[in-house]
C-alpha cells in the first residue's frame, strides 16, 4: 500500500515539475534577485556586466526615500487609493443589490458592466482622454479660432457650466486627479460586481423571506442582512482593491501617456509603479529594487490591517 502512494507521489511530482519549473524561475529567482540588486549600492546591469562591484548597504533606499520625486509619487499613490478604492466598493455594492433584484435583462446587464474589466486598460484610457480633452482649434466662417472640446465639457456647457481645463497644459492638480479617480473607480467596478453579485446569489433567500414576513424595511434588510452575510466578499474585494490600488500606473499612462501629467508638468501624477519603471529606465536597477521593496512593504502592512480589521467585521 505504502509503495502504490509513494509511486502516486512520484507521479504527482513529474506533472507538477514543468509549473513548478516555470514558477522558480520567473517569480522566484526574480523575487531572490530584486531583495538582492536593492542591498547592493548603486547597482547597475551594465556596470555588473562590466565586472564592476557593489557594497552591501542600505544606501539604495535612502536614495529613493531622499528623491525629490518620491514622496510626489507616493502621495499620489496613497491619495488614488484612499479614494477609489472605498467609492468602488460601495458603488459596486449598490449596483450589485439592483443587478441582483432586477430578473429582467439581467444577463444583458451582467455582460455590458463586465466588458470594462475584458477591455485593455491603455484602450480605455485613450477613450478617457478624448472625453475629458480639449480636442484641438479651428478657424471658423470668419476666421475666428474655434476650440472643440471633449464630451464632458459639451455636458457641462449644455448644463450652463463653464468648459473645465481637465488634462491639458495648464490643468490644475485637483483636475487631473478627479479624471483619475473617476477612471480608476469606473474600471474597477465591474471585477467587484461580479465577486459581490456572486456571494448576492448565494445568501440564502429564507433570510429574506423571514425578514419581509416581520414587515422589516428595505433599508433594514441592506444593513442587517445583505451587508453581513457579504462582508467576506466586501472584505475581499476591499483588500484586493487596495493590492491593485497601490500598483496603478496603465490607468495614467493612457490619459496621459508616458509623461503621466500634463505637457507642462511632466510627472505630475507618477506612482509608485512609474517610479520604478523610471528607476529602470536609467540603469538603476539598485534603486528600482528598492522602491519596489518599499511599496511591497506598504502593501502587506496595508493588507494585514485589512485583516486584522476583517476578523473583527467580517461575519462567516
Amino acid at each position: 500500500m505504502e509503495m502504490v502512494e509513494s509511486k502516486h507521489k512520484w507521479k504527482a511530482w513529474i506533472y507538477l515539475s514543468p509549473a513548478i519549473i516555470l514558477l522558480l524561475i520567473f517569480t522566484v529567482w526574480p523575487i531572490i534577485n530584486t531583495v538582492r540588486m536593492a542591498f547592493l549600492e548603486n547597482y547597475s546591469g551594465l556596470k555588473a556586466i562590466g565586472g564592476a562591484t557593489f557594497k552591501f548597504g542600505i544606501g539604495n533606499f535612502q536614495k529613493v526615500v531622499k528623491y525629490q520625486k518620491f514622496l510626489q509619487c507616493l502621495k499620489n499613490t496613497v491619495l488614488l487609493c484612499v479614494i477609489t478604492v472605498p467609492v468602488s466598493t460601495v458603488l459596486a455594492l449598490l449596483i450589485a443589490v439592483c443587478l441582483n433584484s432586477i430578473k429582467f435583462l439581467q444577463k444583458p446587464l451582467q455582460t455590458i458592466f463586465f466588458l470594462p474589466y475584458v477591455t485593455n486598460s491603455i484602450a480605455i484610457g485613450m477613450v478617457f482622454a478624448a472625453m475629458f480633452n480639449i480636442v484641438g482649434s479651428f478657424y471658423g466662417t470668419e476666421n475666428e479660432i474655434v476650440v472643440t472640446a471633449g464630451i464632458i465639457n459639451n455636458i457641462i456647457e449644455f448644463f450652463g457650466g463653464k468648459r473645465v481645463n481637465w488634462i491639458n497644459t495648464g490643468s490644475s492638480y485637483l483636475a487631473n486627479m478627479t479624471v483619475m479617480v473617476v477612471y480608476i473607480v469606473w474600471n474597477a467596478l465591474p471585477f467587484k460586481i461580479l465577486i459581490l453579485l456572486g456571494g448576492l446569489q448565494s445568501i440564502n433567500k429564507q433570510y429574506y423571506d423571514a425578514a419581509r414576513v416581520d414587515g422589516t424595511s428595505r433599508r433594514r434588510i441592506f444593513t442587517r442582512i445583505t451587508v453581513p452575510l457579504l462582508s467576506p466578499m466586501i472584505a475581499y474585494v476591499v483588500i484586493t482593491g487596495f493590492i491593485g490600488g497601490f500598483k496603478e500606473y496603465t490607468s495614467i499612462v493612457g490619459i496621459f501617456g508616458e509623461k503621466m501629467g500634463p505637457a507642462d508638468d511632466a510627472g505630475r501624477l507618477n506612482t509608485m509603479v512609474g517610479f520604478i519603471y523610471d528607476a529602470l529606465s536609467t540603469n538603476n536597477q539598485g534603486r528600482a529594487s528598492a522602491a519596489a521593496l518599499i511599496l511591497f512593504g506598504i502593501i502587506l502592512v496595508v493588507t494585514l490591517i485589512n485583516m486584522q480589521v476583517s476578523k473583527k467585521r467580517v461575519h462567516y
